[in-house]
């Protein structure tokens, strides 16, 4: 009975409780989606450095040089030489090195040319068909593979760059041979497939840009260059079906020669600590490479959105202040045209308990509505994000998660600012003088 009583008394003004409401909304969003956010990034962006204790690749910004070979999120710093990483790679301190090459796309999803190291680090396993062991073998990430409908046995052309709307390189197609379980890691949006597929797609390109007046890039027959010490299987003049077969399978089975080969970036795990705070100087004062360390520069980066996180978090307690401060004048003023009301339902048997809970019981069904619309609201903002997010960098947040011990403090702060809002009118109707107000009536 108190409760209906408490509903319909605040709609008594609609529009002071609708204001109460959208401020409380507001708020209760805000924190929600920031307190989603936070822990949803901390965890994808720890969890895909996990076992990575620094990268090599090109000089340049070393955030960018992390963002674009662990999280794929950015353009890389540049190439290095196969056979000098390598050097790095093999050295004794190195337990794991996972080279990566980029260089393609297939719309907008990158094709990373690794080893199979590469799926192991993520804990993916393929789950249809099997580990590329061919070039233009390729194994996709559960969430592309979903998402792009590819299923195996499939063909596609990749396209030159990051962006899906590069120029397609028709002489070579990708065969989809293997798609990996679902990790939640950056692996689920790739492509991935042998380094060589990589290199010799582009020496394909080069190719046909250099020496277009003698060879036909429409046949593929001698569409990439080979460097010295190539292995490979070459048919003279001879264009026949079956010839063109056995030459497509040769390429597949070809391997390069790593002489003048280049690569993006190595994922490097060390066996001690020794290489991980020795190697950063050495390899910059010995080489045109640098070594980067995931865990710093993910760190900067955090303490860098920490405060604009810090400054949101603080304008959501300001809205949810401003809204206590609306309950309490919409329950102050409402106070003096309710004092006959109030007086009535003592005379008819209310106690003076009973009416001090009815008021408080109104503000803390405005907190109550204001903090489930936040939350939906909350959600709802974050779907946005993530929509926006894998759309630009593959990169997506679950908006239907529930941080239950900050989501439920949160629900609890709101439920504080109502009975603090509430407790001054409160107090007003508990000390009512029934006598004195009948008379005055």
């Amino acid at each position: 009975m108190i409760v209906k009583l408490a509903w319909k008394n605040i709609w008594y003004k609609p529009l002071n409780t609708i204001l109460s409401i959208i401020l409380l909304t507001a708020s209760v969003a805000i924190i929600t989606v920031l307190v989603l956010l936070e822990k949803q990034f901390e965890e994808k962006f720890n969890s895909n450095i996990d076992g990575v204790d620094l990268v090599l690749g090109a000089q340049g910004s070393p955030l960018q040089l992390i963002l674009s070979s662990v999280y794929q999120i950015d353009a890389p710093t540049g190439n290095i030489n196969y056979d000098s990483a390598k050097v790095w790679m093999q050295h004794p301190f190195v337990k794991k090195a996972i080279p990566l090459a980029f260089g393609d796309n297939y719309k907008g999803y990158k094709i990373v040319g690794t080893t199979p190291d590469y799926l192991e680090k993520y804990g993916a396993k393929v789950v249809q068909g099997n580990i590329f062991k061919k070039n233009f073998e390729v194994v996709l990430g559960g969430e592309l593979a979903k998402k792009m409908n590819l299923k195996i046995g499939d063909d596609f052309y990749g396209s030159h760059g990051d962006a899906a709307e590069g120029e397609v390189h028709e002489d070579y197609a990708y065969k989809v041979v293997g798609i990996t379980a679902i990790t939640g890691k950056v692996v689920d949006n790739l492509i991935l497939c042998t380094i060589p597929s990589v290199w010799q797609m582009h020496d394909n390109h080069e190719e046909e840009h250099h020496e277009q007046e003698s060879h036909n890039p429409e046949h593929g027959e001698e569409g990439h260059v080979h460097e010295e010490g190539d292995e490979h299987y070459q048919h003279e003049h001879d264009h026949d079906e079956h010839n063109h077969d056995e030459k497509e399978h040769d390429e597949e089975e070809m391997t390069l020669d790593t002489k003048n080969m280049e690569i993006t970036a190595v994922l490097l795990q060390f066996r001690n600590k020794m290489g991980i705070v020795t190697w950063p100087r050495i390899i910059a004062q010995n080489t045109k490479m640098q070594v980067v360390s995931p865990a710093i520069e993910v760190n900067r980066l955090v303490s860098m959105f920490g405060i604009g996180i810090d400054a949101l978090r603080y304008l959501a307690y300001g809205i949810m202040l401003i809204s206590g401060i609306s309950i309490f004048i919409a329950l102050f003023n409402t106070l003096k045209e309710r004092k006959n009301e109030f007086a009535l339902l003592r005379v008819n048997g209310a106690k003076r308990l009973q009416l001090l809970s009815l008021v408080i019981l109104e503000s803390l069904l405005l907190c109550i509505v204001g903090f489930i619309f936040g939350t939906v609201l909350g959600r709802v903002g974050l779907w946005y994000i993530s929509t926006s997010a894998e759309k630009d960098f593959k990169f997506s947040f679950n908006p239907y998660e529930f941080i239950w011990d900050k989501e439920g403090v949160l629900f609890l702060l709101t439920i504080f600012v109502g009975i603090i809002a509430a407790l001054l009118p409160a107090l007003k109707a508990y000390q009512l003088n029934i006598s004195k107000t009948l008379a005055n009536a």
